[in-house]
């Protein structure tokens, strides 16, 4: 029986659900959670280690953090916390931001420098599964990204196997809404950080959220709708 309460067990719950429909774990997995420091990856790994205790299956879990070099680098303080877990851990430094001209660092290039960091890490450390911290209204903001910014419809999968099996991205969180996660965060004292790039403020995914939370004003059911509408394709009205 689980002894989880309130929002987190409402977040647990989501991610049960997901993690069942898309079969994200298998017995034995080793799995490294991409942690940056924010709410979502630390509530991400808080949860995936407590529903150790009462899931059916095992798995390991170890956190993995990339330091890109940024000024204000939290390396020490997240070390200091996976050392309160007790759990197994890497903290990769990478020199990649002293390589490149300031003109070409946008958000992108951090993801996908980021993203290249994991992976390689992943797979000497002998992950099965790398789980990421992003939830809901992730996927619905990359729907309307993706559709306004690249004229294509897609978005993130809860499960996506790439280099032909080698890597298996899981999301946990993607049933779970961000204001759950925000209010775990305030209520366990996470102690997150946001980010610190000058540009995340002025980024197109910030510019999507605003206008999902102004959409949210005459229609409550927005975001539920965007997400559902990837399950309800109807290809007879496509080009």
């Amino acid at each position: 029986m689980s002894r989880l309460q309130g929002v987190e067990y409402y977040i647990s719950k989501g991610m049960g659900r997901a993690i069942m429909d898309y079969k994200m774990l298998a017995d034995g997995d080793k799995v490294g959670v991409a942690v940056s420091g924010g709410k979502d990856s630390l509530a991400l790994l808080r949860l995936l280690l407590e529903r150790k205790a009462f899931v059916p299956i095992k798995y390991e879990v170890i956190a993995l953090h990339i330091d890109m070099g940024f000024p204000k680098s939290i390396s020490a303080k997240l070390e200091k916390y996976f050392k309160k877990l007790k759990i197994e851990y890497q903290i990769i430094k990478s020199d990649v931001l002293k390589r490149t001209e300031k003109t070409r660092i946008n958000c992108f290039w951090c993801s996908w420098n980021r993203r290249k960091e994991l992976f390689i890490a992943a797979d000497k450390l002998g992950c099965t599964k790398i789980a990421l911290g992003h939830h809901m209204d992730d996927i619905i903001e990359t729907i309307l990204l993706n559709l306004f910014f690249q004229g294509e419809i897609s978005s993130m999968a809860p499960k996506q196997e790439l280099f032909n099996g080698k890597i298996t991205i899981i999301r946990p969180l993607a049933y779970v809404e961000e204001y759950l996660i925000e209010r775990f965060a305030k209520q366990s004292k996470l102690g997150h950080d946001s980010c610190i790039c000058p540009h995340s403020l002025a980024s197109n995914r910030n510019k999507v959220g605003r206008i999902i939370r102004d959409l949210e004003k005459v229609c409550p059911d927005v975001k539920k709708n965007i997400f559902r509408s990837l399950k309800r394709v109807k290809k007879d009205y496509l080009l």
